[in-house]
């Protein structure tokens, strides 16, 4: 008789679990943060040290100081958008560019070029603020928008060139050449073939460079000294209360809020996009 294969033994519900509750940590460690700044920006003023973990009654108030008085906030929001807005567009059009370079022309010393990229992403931030501070003033960019938008896209094109030469190097050559057989120029295949392509690429991106833009504080913190130029980061680092000598926590928190509510827009509306696999049947 045939020897029968012996049967693996079913996982413990212990191994069943781990998983999901690993998950599940890790999810509440991420948003627990969040949700205490949701919970006290709810409370009334009068309750903004309170631990309840949900606040009763609910209240608005902070949310209307945030917008009220003469704090610039408002303006801070529209500082900030201009900011990660020309940040993220800059450093898509220069990122695109060079990383097609680096990942289709092949030249001497590329390895070198690309790992000098890295590198200079890896300097810590507040080492640079004072020679950038130094320049800055020498030139007359304090208080500009330019300041706060230079060395933000200092920061941000290394990490967007290197994740954009690993995405077009998966790219076949083949779509150039289709596109060079019917007649394009190398830049027009560029432009009408592997920039349509490579979107899932673009907007991932452009979302990790707008969201390390929008959340920038030390540059902006130091190169600008006037409110109707700094950004809603500063701002709010800066409230003073309803008094001016109360602590505005509350207020900083619905701001908390309000600074965070774009990010989950720019996440959710490019997500899709990004799932969509728009490079599906790009090659026949």
């Amino acid at each position: 008789m045939a020897a029968v294969a012996p049967q693996p033994a079913e996982a413990g519900p212990l191994r069943r679990w781990a998983p999901l509750i690993g998950v599940a940590v890790i999810v509440i460690y991420c948003l627990a943060p969040f949700y205490w700044m949701l919970v006290s920006a709810f409370r009334r003023p009068s309750d903004q040290f309170s631990n309840a973990p949900i606040p009763a009654p609910f209240s608005f108030q902070n949310f209307k100081d945030v917008f009220s008085g003469d704090n610039g906030f408002g303006r801070g929001l529209l500082n900030s958008l201009i900011v990660a807005g020309s940040v993220t567009i800059l450093t898509l059009i220069i990122g695109m560019v060079a990383a097609y370079t680096l990942a289709r022309l092949d030249f001497k010393f590329k390895n070198v070029v690309l790992a000098i990229i890295i590198t200079t992403s890896m300097f810590p931030g507040i080492s640079l603020v004072v020679p950038l501070l130094k320049l800055f003033v020498n030139i007359h960019w304090i208080n500009t928008y330019q300041a706060m938008i230079v060395p933000s896209l200092s920061f941000a094109l290394p990490l967007a060139v290197w994740n954009l030469t690993a995405f077009f190097r998966q790219m076949p050559r083949e779509l150039e050449q289709a596109a060079m057989v019917d007649g394009c120029t190398p830049a027009q295949a560029f432009r009408k073939v592997i920039i349509p392509l490579a979107a899932p690429g673009v907007f991932t991106t452009a979302i990790i460079t707008f969201i390390a833009a929008w959340n920038e504080f030390l540059i902006a913190l130091s190169m600008t000294n006037k409110k109707s130029i700094q950004t809603a980061n500063v701002i709010i680092a800066q409230f003073t209360g309803t008094t001016g000598r109360d602590q505005p926590f509350g207020s900083q928190m619905a701001a908390g809020v309000v600074v965070t509510i774009p990010l989950v827009i720019a996440v959710l509306l490019f997500q899709r996009r990004i799932v969509a696999g728009l490079t599906a049947g790009g090659v026949k």
